[in-house]
This record gives C-alpha cells, structure tokens and sequence, in this order.
C-alpha cells in the first residue's frame, strides 16, 4: 500500500478535471469523477474483487483486492495513467503477495527496447514489460512521455 505520484496532465482521457462552480458542484463533480474512474477500471477487466475509487483534487484513492500483486499494480498504472489524475493513493489488498515491480515513467524517445535494457539488463527482454503492462499497453511501440510502466523483477 502506498502513495505514486503521476504525471497529471498526460495520459487517457477519461472526463477528468472539468471545472466546477462551487463546493457543492465541486464534490458532485468529484463524485462524477470517481465513478468515471471505477466504470474505466472495471472495463480494463483486470480482476479488481469490490473496487473503491473515489477521486478528490487530483488524487484517486483506490481499494479492493487484487488476486496478484501485478494486478494491484496495474490498477495503480491505470488509474495513474489517466488524464487528471496526479496520485494514486492505494489500499488495495494482496491474496498473494509477491515482489513490488519498479515504476517507470516514460521520457522522450524511449522504447520498451532501451526500457528494458536500462532495467533488465537487456533490450531484447522489453516483451516482458510488454507482458506485464497488459491489458494496459496495445502495442509495445505505443508508449508516450508521461506514461508510467510497470517493470518487473529482474
């Protein structure tokens, strides 16, 4: 469980960060947003049991269990890797806990290539954060600066 920090104004846009009117408007509109965020987490299917997200200011605060640790992860990454959204603070419960993946935040000119030469120690193992970003990442040449990755254990 923990805080990440995100880049706020990158990432998929998902209806994030509308202006509102007052405080009233302002906590409609943040509830709006929260269920914008868990609509969009349940249809990445990642497998997330009673999902809890609620979003206030920039930060999401995520809850539920995920089977896997790279599941909680990749429920981070996504809710992290949309639009609006600067941190993600997560309480989400393990059944198995494993190993924490390092975070990475893509810059320009990167590749998953020099990804994984820079953090496994070769380019030819970037299928593996291929693979550990799914069902998040499409396409391995379809990574944007701002973008965070997850990157496994070595």
């Amino acid at each position: 469980m923990g805080i990440f920090d995100f880049v706020r104004g990158a990432g998929k846009k998902v209806g994030l960060d509308e202006a509102a009117e007052s405080d009233a408007d302002e906590r409609l509109e943040e509830l709006r947003e929260g269920n914008k965020l868990l609509r969009f987490l349940r249809d990445t299917g990642l497998g997330i049991e009673n999902p809890k997200v609620s979003y206030d200011d920039g930060v999401v605060t995520v809850s539920g269990t995920a089977p896997s640790q790279a599941v909680r992860e990749n429920t981070i990454i996504a809710l992290g890797n949309c639009a609006g959204v600067e941190r993600v603070e997560d309480h989400i419960e393990v059944v198995e806990p494993e190993p924490e993946s390092t975070f990475y935040t893509v810059k320009s000119g990167d590749t998953l290539g020099a990804i994984a030469k820079a953090h496994l120690g070769s380019a030819s193992r970037y299928p593996e954060i291929f693979e550990a970003n799914q069902p998040l990442l499409t396409d391995p040449d379809k990574i944007y600066p701002g973008q965070v990755l997850r990157i496994p254990p070595a």
